[in-house]
């Protein structure tokens, strides 16, 4: 008799109830469905389909490039890995940053076309009514705040934001907005961690850190980076756990000596 193992998936619900009872959140990167399967089953809360596919996938200096088209493509491999985490996609630059109407037609279609099961936009204020306007037709966001990728020509560094009054008080009320709205989760990337740590407490959503330090409700990194497969990019929040860039590397050189060598395949390796 077979038994069918019944796997709990997670919800944008229970992200939520994580924050109330104090556990965590993990988030990683994923662009496809091999590595979306090894993250789903490492028990990852969340899988974030980022436009960051642009830098690491494609080798594009900034997320900018990346499609609508692409972002479906990857964010489908990587949902059809995935049976527990939740799986939450970026809206690439340009889809959502102008009409209400246009925002609109390409979250659905996101929705529809790519089986994610969320999507995260960048901004705040600038961008609240399209945000509510994705959220009414039933389509759980997460926000994301402070350093933002897809606006990057207008910061023109990747340095740590939000460390004058100004805009740190501006991260806040954005941050209000966002919940206000509807937002699910509030991603605040490369931020001070103290003023990280004082939006946490003020919302009633989890934030999802990444370069902001430790008092938020969750983590984020890039897959990629995590795995060391990131050659020269060290940034001082990154942790490698593995260092995958000379393990690959090291790998295919001994397959390459092999094959010169006529040493694979053996006679065990053939038929």
């Amino acid at each position: 008799m077979s038994v069918n193992k019944i796997i709990k998936r997670v919800t944008t619900s229970s992200i939520k109830e994580m924050k109330l009872r104090g556990e965590k959140i993990s988030m990683l990167t994923g662009y496809d469905y091999t590595m979306a399967r090894a993250l789903d089953e490492s028990g990852v809360d969340v899988i974030l389909v980022g436009d960051s596919a642009a830098n690491v996938f494609a080798g594009y200096e900034t997320t900018l490039p990346i499609t609508l088209d692409n972002m479906i493509y990857h964010t489908s491999a990587v949902a059809r890995g995935c049976q527990r985490a939740l799986v939450l996609a970026d809206l690439p630059f340009g889809e959502y940053q102008g009409s209400i109407e246009k925002a609109y037609e390409a979250a659905v279609r996101m929705m529809k076309e790519s089986g994610a099961h969320a999507l995260k936009l960048e901004g705040g204020e600038e961008i609240i009514d399209n945000v509510k306007k994705i959220i009414n037709a039933g389509i759980p966001v997460c926000g994301h705040l402070g350093l933002t990728p897809q606006s990057i020509n207008k910061f023109g560094t990747f340095g740590v934001r939000a460390k004058e009054d100004a805009e740190a008080e501006k991260l806040k009320a954005d941050a209000l907005a966002l919940q206000d709205a509807g937002c699910f989760a509030i991603v605040l990337e490369k931020i001070p961690a103290q003023l990280a740590e004082e939006v946490s407490k003020s919302l009633e959503i989890p934030t999802i850190g990444i370069g902001a330090g430790s008092g938020c409700d969750g983590q984020v990194l890039v897959v990629n980076d995590m795995l060391g497969m990131t050659k020269d990019f060290k940034p001082k929040f990154l942790r490698q756990y593995l260092n995958l860039y000379e393990e690959i590397t090291n790998a295919a050189a001994r397959y390459v000596a092999d094959v010169k060598a006529v040493n694979y395949p053996n006679e065990n390796e053939q038929y």
